[in-house]
């Protein structure tokens, strides 16, 4: 079935392997998702953006940008390691390329685990029903990835709810000092706005929080 062959260059490439790259290029969103910083740092900015009560700025759009080029950041000593020991020596055709998804899989292993707080491992460990093993660099990718996007959420989530609290707390006083000047018909977001946005910029909350995301990410 997959016998014929398509000439791209002079090289006789196999259909499987076309068939397998697009599959590979269709599923790169799911994967930066899934492997990488980017569902933490997503969220975060998400919470950030919800507390500050501004719906609408950043733009879904700048979020994204700044989430993607943040996971670059982040992730540049394994996509390093994956462009060293798996893609350059495939590329030259020193291995073959099961052995290079082998190897470009050591790397994200090794960032996941590091990520991935123990006891989430032995839950879907025990739920895969897969026999105990002694280094966790051993558990398959079916563990490693649900164990590390499970982790990934609920740092995300608890970054969110720290992020919350000053800016909570300025919403509070502003509603408390409405009330008891007796301008309850006066929405409190409305004057806690600005006070929240004053307080971000003058402390530099942008580099503090880029700051933050970047160095809660251990190695």
């Amino acid at each position: 079935m997959y016998e014929s062959l398509i000439n791209v260059n002079g090289n006789q490439v196999p259909t499987l392997d076309i068939l397998l790259m697009l599959t590979i290029i269709s599923l790169l969103p799911s994967i930066l998702v899934m492997l990488t910083s980017f569902m933490r740092t997503i969220i975060i900015l998400s919470f950030l953006r919800s507390a500050l009560g501004i719906q609408q700025t950043p733009p879904n759009m700048v979020l994204v940008g700044i989430a993607l080029f943040l996971t670059l950041f982040i992730m540049d000593p394994v996509i390093k390691d994956i462009n060293t020991n798996a893609y350059t020596p495939y590329k030259n055709q020193e291995i073959t390329q099961e052995e290079a998804l082998k190897r470009a899989q050591v790397p994200i292993k090794s960032f996941m685990l590091k990520q991935t707080e123990k006891n989430t491992l032995e839950l879907f460990a025990d739920m895969s029903k897969i026999e105990p093993v002694e280094d966790v660099e051993d558990l398959p990718m079916t563990v490693v990835i649900p164990s590390f996007m499970t982790s990934e959420l609920k740092r995300a989530f608890t970054a969110g709810f720290l992020l919350y609290i000053p800016f909570l707390l300025i919403d509070i006083i502003v509603s408390s000092t409405l009330m008891s000047m007796g301008m309850m018909m006066l929405p409190p977001s409305m004057i806690s706005l600005p006070f929240k946005l004053l307080l971000f910029v003058t402390v530099d909350g942008w580099q503090l929080l880029f700051a933050s995301i970047v160095n809660s990410f251990r190695w």
